[in-house]
């Protein structure tokens, strides 16, 4: 049993892989030996290696045929009328169609199809121009026939391949003849370095149509820029109250897009009320939001009048890049309102008595806007480019493949999964191209970050693409059942983190990482995901320097968030990068935005909060080693060690300069003992420092509640009842902590006359013989005590310990 489960543990570890990167290649060889497919072929396959900037991949070779366009095409031979165009490009199987246009002679397409080389079935390339009128017919307008051994070679980064007019032909019998018409093509091979390729036509999602031929394609993606907008309403002025005889209780409530905030409501017997407090919002360039503030008069908990009204545009602040500029304070007129506005559809009454609110906003641009869990941030720097400092280094990552992917959805009654990755760090994100219906799926695709601080993680996720429109889409029920409606999420598989100063300089590390994702049903391992990873150094002076440096910008530790603050707007930056990169196309849907940016990181769970407790009892076992070290040294367990401590206690008697000296070249030597055993590899997700293996089924259940939460009555009671008995263990300990600080202050308090005179009498014991007697000498008489012999130890507590227990607290005060 116990070796099952150790191969259990196993196989959530990382390993290490050999992948035939770029750099690799043995001259002659075009990457892994796969066989012949036919000899007119065999050029292209054998051929030299390229040079290419792609040297963390394994080189994947495509046949693209650029379609530009056509001129002079014939009419309709039925009609008369002009044709509506299309081209088909046929390699073996495969064929990719163009978009039609409808009664055009001179069509304009610009597309470009690319064909695996793994994928080739034939030692022609046909591409046909077809009219979608004659649709459904077996025929053609014209074609242009290109032999794959004949097809140049392109390698990035030299410049596109210049696109030629081939005349068009029509086969009859055996023989064939030029038909009127000409074609622009381009056809050349190449590797996925080539510009073409992430808005390529790819052959292996060849059944993709419609919407989802945009949604397989590889991006990259940039957050929006995010600021702070600091509103310090400091008051307001002629507050008129729609009910008379009685003093107003105002309150500002100003609103950016879905966040609202509101001062705090203050008696106004004057009309004049002020406030004085600063309200924050996230905003993202473009601005598109405005700032609307209205001045309320609290009627009831219930019930609030509104008073005034102003909607500002966000363009209209200025953008601060430090604490010292002053910011000018302006005053805004509201916008008045009898009570008819309250009454939907009637027309707005404005009235001659106007107002006013005084306020101080600005854009705050020194500071650093959080859209990510703190635990993971990949991104420190300011939001003002103005103030940012030169990269330290370069980030290459390069998304090989996966390995032993789960059946994520049902497709013909089959399992299938069509994955992607995600991956983030910074502001840029990138997303690989969708390999379809495939468990092992294959990428090599390699991005590069610029690095402006080594202790920063780059998260790559793994995601199993739901949009993939008609042609390719999951859930196509099989068997007689009719076809069910596709999910509308993307499906979470898995996803890794990297903390770049964990990293090396100048090494290409290459594992395979275990895709871990924990289920209401258990942890559960979804498959493996195979990088080459490799952080280049550029400054090493400046990388050093930034150790000595904090962590954020300079206005986080001068005028400082509160904890409150700083989640809440957190959540409201996630929303933003959510919404903004969900109107990409394709768009990188909320769901998978939130997975990346550790959304729910910070909600309440059973498991992350015993992780958490043996994570910080494991921080102090190396302490408890130590003590029960010293206290077997002080029992006289090993005679010899005792021996040597006694002696080493006489020399930095003897010579107490050597203390410091002695400490530091201890951990200077341990330091280069421990190198040799140095983590050769970069951390990964560990499951049973996570708690998940040995999780309770009904603590997983609440951990995936939602909140508030949605479980029956019941449920939530039994799990309340479980939270208090956590949270009364937590209050003892805290208590206890507590009890001992107030112990310690009671020794001066007199709240305990006779032990306070007794330990004030022996303070004054304790210095005059301190002061007599020479410190080398107190020194010696106390370790030779502590280290004294157990036939002079007693079993019973020492006396400071009665002393000190017996100390009142305010634990007595506590009801």
């Amino acid at each position: 049993m116990g070796g099952h489960q150790d191969a259990h543990h196993e196989d959530f570890q990382l390993k290490d892989t050999n992948p035939l990167l770029g750099e690799q290649w043995p001259k002659g060889a075009a990457g892994p030996a796969r066989p012949a497919v036919g000899g007119g072929i065999a050029g292209w396959l054998g051929m030299d290696k390229p040079s290419s900037t792609y040297d963390l991949v394994e080189q994947m070779f495509f046949l693209y045929v650029r379609v530009v366009k056509a001129k002079d095409l014939p009419p309709n031979p039925i009609t008369g009328a002009p044709m509506d165009p299309y081209v088909e490009v046929k390699l073996g199987n495969y064929k990719g169609t163009t978009k039609h246009y409808d009664r055009r002679a001179n069509p304009e397409w610009d597309q470009v199809f690319a064909f695996s080389k793994s994928r080739v079935q034939s030692n022609a390339l046909e591409v046909y121009l077809k009219d979608r009128e004659m649709l459904g017919r077996d025929d053609y307008v014209g074609r242009v026939v290109f032999d794959l051994g004949e097809v140049p070679t392109r390698v990035s980064p030299d410049s596109p391949l210049a696109p030629q007019w081939y005349r068009l032909e029509q086969r009859r019998g055996d023989g064939g003849y030029k038909v009127r018409g000409e074609l622009m093509l381009a056809v050349w091979i190449g590797t996925q370095a080539d510009e073409a390729f992430p808005e390529a036509w790819h052959s292996d999602a060849a059944t993709v149509r419609g919407e989802g031929v945009a949604s397989v394609r590889s991006k990259a993606y940039v957050s929006p820029k995010l600021w702070y907008l600091r509103v310090n309403v400091i008051e307001a002025q002629d507050v008129q109250p729609l009910s008379r005889g009685r003093a107003p209780e105002v309150f500002v409530k100003a609103q950016v897009g879905n966040q609202i905030l509101k001062t705090s409501a203050v008696a106004a017997p004057t009309l004049n009320p002020r406030w004085n407090e600063d309200l924050v919002f996230v905003v993202a360039e473009p601005f598109e939001e405005q700032l609307v503030m209205t001045v309320e008069d609290r009627i009831t908990p219930r019930k609030d009048d509104l008073l005034g009204r102003v909607q500002l545009p966000l363009t209209l602040f200025e953008k601060r890049l430090d604490h010292r500029p002053f910011v000018q304070s302006r005053w805004f007129d509201l916008e008045k309102f009898g009570i008819a506005t309250a009454i939907e559809g009637e027309t707005r009454r404005e009235l001659r008595f106007a107002s006013r609110v005084h306020v101080r906003a600005c854009l705050e641009g020194a500071y650093h806007v959080m859209d990510e869990s703190t635990m993971y941030i990949s991104d420190t720097r300011p939001t003002a480019r103005q103030l940012w400092k030169p990269p330290v280094g370069v980030l290459e990552v390069g998304i090989l493949s996966a390995a032993g992917l789960q059946p994520m959805k049902n497709r013909d009654g089959r399992g299938s999964t069509d994955a992607y990755c995600v991956a983030k760090y910074g502001q840029k994100w990138v997303r690989t191209r969708t390999m379809i219906g495939t468990f092992s799926p294959t990428w090599n695709e390699q991005y590069t970050w610029e690095v402006f601080d080594p202790s920063t993680v780059i998260t790559i996720g793994v995601f199993d693409n739901c949009h993939l429109g008609n042609g390719g889409n999951a859930n196509n029920g099989g068997g007689g059942g009719g076809v069910s409606s596709p999910p509308a999420r993307d499906a979470r598989v898995g996803k890794i983190r990297i903390r770049l100063s964990t990293l090396e300089t100048d090494r290409v590390y290459t594992h395979a990482y275990p895709l871990i994702l924990l289920t209401p049903s258990g942890v559960k391992k979804m498959g493996e995901l195979r990088l080459a990873v490799r952080f280049t150094c550029l400054s090493m002076m400046n990388m050093v320097h930034l150790y000595t440096q904090p962590l954020l910008p300079r206005m986080h530790y001068l005028h400082p968030f509160t904890v409150t603050q700083l989640d809440a707007l957190r959540y409201q930056a996630m929303g933003i990068v959510a919404a903004r990169l969900g109107r990409a196309e394709p768009p990188l849907r909320r769901e998978v935005v939130e997975y990346m940016l550790d959304v729910e990181s910070h909600m309440w769970s059973m498991r992350r909060s015993k992780a958490n407790f043996f994570r910080a009892v494991s921080l102090f076992s190396g302490a408890a080693a130590t003590a029960r070290w010293f206290a077997d040294v002080c029992h006289w367990k090993n005679v010899a060690t005792t021996a040597l401590v006694h002696v080493l206690l006489l020399i930095l008697i003897w010579y107490p300069e050597l203390i410091l000296p002695t400490v530091f070249l201890y951990m200077f030597m341990i330091g280069l003992w421990n190198y040799r055993r140095r983590p050769r590899h970069p951390p990964h997700m560990d499951t049973k420092m996570s708690w998940a293996e040995a999780v309770h089924p009904d603590e997983l259940d609440e951990e995936f509640d939602t909140f508030p939460t949605s479980r029956q009555q019941d449920v939530v009671y039994m799990r309340y009842d479980r939270l208090r008995s956590v949270a009364g263990r937590i209050q003892t300990v805290v208590g206890d902590m507590a009890t001992q600080g107030e112990r310690l202050q009671s020794l001066l308090s007199w709240r305990d006359p006779r032990a306070t005179c007794v330990f004030v009498f022996f303070c004054l014991i304790a210095a005059v013989v301190l002061y007599v007697t020479p410190f080398r000498v107190v020194a010696l008489v106390a370790g030779l005590f502590l280290l004294r012999h157990p036939r002079f130890r007693s079993k019973l507590p020492a006396v400071p310990s009665n002393f000190f227990r017996r100390l009142p607290s305010r634990a007595d005060s506590m009801l």
